[in-house]
């Protein structure tokens, strides 16, 4: 079992001459037999962790997948690339399971999918210990998480495989997860001592547009007639809405389809089958709609509604431009969405997850009305710091916000909510208070006098929406405070009431009117895509879809755009110069080299062949939060170690793995944060072990410096030494 032959592998089966960032890491962790749990952004290659180290061991990798239309889309793929898997669910019946359990046992798979439900059936425990199973791959595992945004229980029981299947690692994987949802995924799994492996949450290759919400339908169909080729998906919160939609855009000649759970099955499949095979170029969806979609080609993601936490909107908009060409994500943001969805809060009989429910809906909401860099926010939520002052790619960067003087509409505001608790010694709601400044005749209003305040209807010049949109810019000044209970009642902070006294001057920014989608968001990111002959690559695509009909495939499986459009660039006429084209493999040119080296002659012979520039390396990736400045975790893990409690103390303290804790320690000796010496951590002799193995291995990776080392050294001292010697 060697990790080195996994470049050659990458090569021959999948048609790549490079690793993605981590992925490298990870698969030598899981050869090693550790237990991993990896966090990499939509797109950023999760699956190939567990696929290629699959082709190197001995026996089958299990795959821990939720959904079947996921399992039979990889599969699909894995098969096209010459690489053995099969899946066993429902849609598997008769002749055709044994067959598969038949080939399981001798050894014809390397990789077998299936859902938790079924794996945890006995008959099916049972097999597993007859069919080989060396590795555990855990896909979407926020899954298993309560505190994730798509908890499903029958995760819940996977930990039970420890015992059915002892010894053998665990590989977690998800693509978004907080430190929270990262320590219930080691604790529900009870992984063992896991190396965690935390990617970049950045997708330099999608832009960002939030705008104002108004006549969602027709800012749809606009944006989308803007982009006559793109495939995409529009998210919705109601299934009427996603009917109504889908029915709209029909009506104007868009090809487009409902997505939703209260479709039969059979439509609902049929429907995300056109979708997947290019036969309908835009899915109207419920959030049902997504999970481990692997189209690679979806070019732009809309929310026509507020999306109901920060994380789901993370991982939705990450369905677009997992092939890493450009992409669009456009959110049309009303605060009357907001209010919608905590109304659906009361009729939750569990308070605590309403609490958490009424936060989250909060904080996206905060982010949508925000006036920062939507990349450097959404980057921020996740631990990550966004290195420059303008990401090129978001409405915020791109258009900048209007600064105006507010001081006098403040002091108003501020004014109006101060003498409303004078009065009456409670204090209201928000929008109370605006009524009370625009001079509303209402019953409370009345009830309650406060249309005897000195501050009714002295903002009768403003309209209410814009009295709101100030008085949350005043919130996230800090100037004024909403409770934590469901009434969000709202008082005058004590800086609020300086700045009242003190009449000190407020600026604020002023969030662009509505706009028509077609001109606004277009400015955001059309550029940058893989420039080609779009002639050819036209031909290509066409050339695509019939081979996939005919092995019934969605087209990305037979090749991605992205290889389309590397060939419409550098017109292979041979073996040799296709092989070098990204995703192709040896398998992929034994079965459509012939039909597109073909196309592509025929293609030269009535057209001029054109010349493109080289491409531009990327941009340099943002740096996690903790590579120079601690975060909140790691410095809780430093201030309790530097009271005197061990490395181990503290994990158990904190409820963490050792191996997670001594990541905190050795960001904090790389940052200068703690000052201590090697033997703090390790012995002299543990240290000379070390640094003869990394003389021939290095210690970049500590997969190939725990293995070398025969396990004699835990890994938490290793991510210590390595602290120590990339400070010297």
């Amino acid at each position: 079992m060697s990790a080195s032959r996994l470049s050659a592998l990458l090569k021959q089966n999948f048609g790549y001459d490079a690793f993605r960032p981590l992925q490298r890491e990870i698969m030598e962790s899981t050869l090693a037999g550790r237990d991993v749990v990896a966090i990499l952004p939509t797109g950023a290659g999760k699956s190939l962790c567990f696929q290629l180290p699959a082709l190197v061991r001995e026996g089958v990798t299990l795959v821990v997948s939720p959904l079947i239309a996921l399992m039979k889309d990889q599969v699909d793929a894995l098969t096209a690339s010459g690489v053995p898997a099969t899946l066993l669910n429902s849609s598997v019946q008769g002749a055709e399971a044994s067959r598969r359990r038949a080939g399981l046992v001798q050894g014809d798979y390397k990789l077998l999918y299936a859902a938790p439900e079924r794996i945890m059936t006995e008959g099916f425990l049972r097999e597993l210990r007859e069919w080989n199973v060396t590795a555990i791959a855990v896909d979407e595992a926020h899954c298993i998480s309560e505190w994730g945004h798509d908890f499903r229980p029958e995760y819940r029981q996977l930990a039970q495989l420890r015992q059915h299947l002892p010894g053998v690692a665990f590989l977690a994987l998800t693509a978004t997860a907080t430190e929270q949802v990262r320590g219930d995924i080691v604790r529900q799994l009870r992984l063992e001592e896991p190396e965690v492996y935390l990617a970049s949450f950045n997708r330099p290759n999608l832009s960002y547009t939030i705008l104002p919400k108004d006549k969602a339908t027709r800012q749809v169909y606009e944006f989308i007639r803007e982009r006559p080729n793109d495939a995409g998906i529009v998210y919705v919160q109601s299934r009427k809405s996603a009917e109504s939609i889908a029915a709209a855009l029909c009506a104007e000649g868009i090809s487009a389809v409902a997505y939703h759970a209260g479709l039969q099955p059979e439509e609902r499949a049929a429907n995300q089958e056109a979708f997947l095979r290019d036969e309908a170029r835009v899915v109207c969806a419920t959030i049902a709609f997504g999970m481990g979609i692997n189209k690679p080609d979806v070019r732009f993601v809309i929310h026509a509604d507020l999306p109901k936490n920060i994380e789901g909107y993370y991982q939705e908009t990450g369905r677009a431009g997992r092939d890493g060409l450009p992409a669009d994500c456009l959110l049309l943001f009303s605060r009357g969405d907001l209010v919608k969805n905590l109304k659906f809060l009361d009729e939750m009989t569990d308070a605590k997850a309403a609490e958490v429910a009424a936060r989250q809906m909060r904080q996206m909401a905060d982010y949508a009305e925000g006036t920062e860099c939507r990349r450097a926010s959404l980057l921020d939520y996740f631990g990550e710091r966004w290195p420059g002052d303008n990401c090129g790619s978001c409405d915020i960067c791109l258009q900048p916000r209007e600064e105006w003087d507010a001081t006098t509409q403040a002091q108003k505001l501020l004014s109006c909510l101060f003498r409303i608790k004078q009065k009456s010694g409670f204090a209201t709601g928000l929008n109370h208070a605006i009524e009370v400044l625009t001079g509303a005749n209402t019953e409370k209003v009345r009830k309650w006098y406060h249309d005897q305040l000195s501050t009714y209807g002295i903002g009768k010049d403003v309209s209410r929406t814009e009295w709101a949109m100030l008085g949350r810019q005043l919130m996230r000044l800090g100037l004024i405070e909403a409770s934590q209970d469901n009434f969000q009642t709202v008082t005058v902070t004590r800086s609020g009431m300086a700045a009242l006294m003190n009449r000190t001057p407020i600026l604020l920014t002023r969030s662009p009117a509505v706009a028509a989608v077609s001109s606004s968001a277009a400015k955001v990111s059309r550029a940058g895509n893989l420039p080609c002959d779009e002639g050819l690559f036209g031909e290509l695509r066409k050339l695509r879809k019939g081979l996939a009909d005919a092995k019934g495939v969605p087209p990305y499986v037979v090749f991605g755009d992205i290889s389309l459009r590397e060939m419409a660039r550098s017109y292979p006429q041979d073996e040799r110069a296709f092989l070098a084209i990204p995703g192709v493999g040896r398998q992929k040119h034994a079965d459509y080299g012939e039909a597109f080296l073909g196309a592509i002659g025929e293609w030269l012979a009535g057209n001029e062949r054109q010349r493109f520039e080289a491409e531009k390396a990327p941009p340099p990736a943002p740096k996690m939060k903790s590579e120079g400045a601690m975060n909140g975790s790691a410095l809780e893990s430093l201030r309790a170690f530097q009271a005197g409690k061990s490395v181990v103390e503290v994990a158990k303290e904190r409820d963490l793995s050792r191996g997670t804790v001594a990541q905190h320690l050795a960001m904090a000796i790389g940052s200068g944060d703690l000052k201590a010496e090697p033997r703090d951590f390790y012995t002299e002799e543990e240290e000379r072990l070390i640094d003869a193995a990394a003389a021939e291995h290095g210690f970049e990776r500590l997969g190939p410096l725990h293995e070398a080392l025969g396990g004699a050294v835990t890994y938490d001292k290793l991510h210590v030494y390595r602290a120590f010697k990339q400070r010297k």
